[in-house]
């Protein structure tokens, strides 16, 4: 299951699932580097960002403010 860091809030990191129900993760579980709009995901109990995806989430969504502007 993939996860977006939606925001921070204290301790936790609200993140939006696939299908757009949020949940909170104490951000403690999560790593160090861990910023707003980072894909995640868990893998045997260990949150990793993935940075592919989120790579491709930041394109897509710059794409489409740029073309707001067209």
């Amino acid at each position: 299951m993939k996860l977006i860091i939606d925001r921070f809030e204290g301790k936790f990191a609200i993140c939006e699932k696939e299908d757009k129900t949020m949940i909170d993760i104490e951000k403690e579980k999560l790593p160090v580097e861990i910023k707003e709009g980072d894909v995640i995901y868990e893998n045997k109990g260990r949150y990793i960002i993935d940075l592919k995806e989120t790579k491709k989430r930041k394109s897509e969504i710059e794409n489409m403010i740029k073309n707001l502007w067209e």
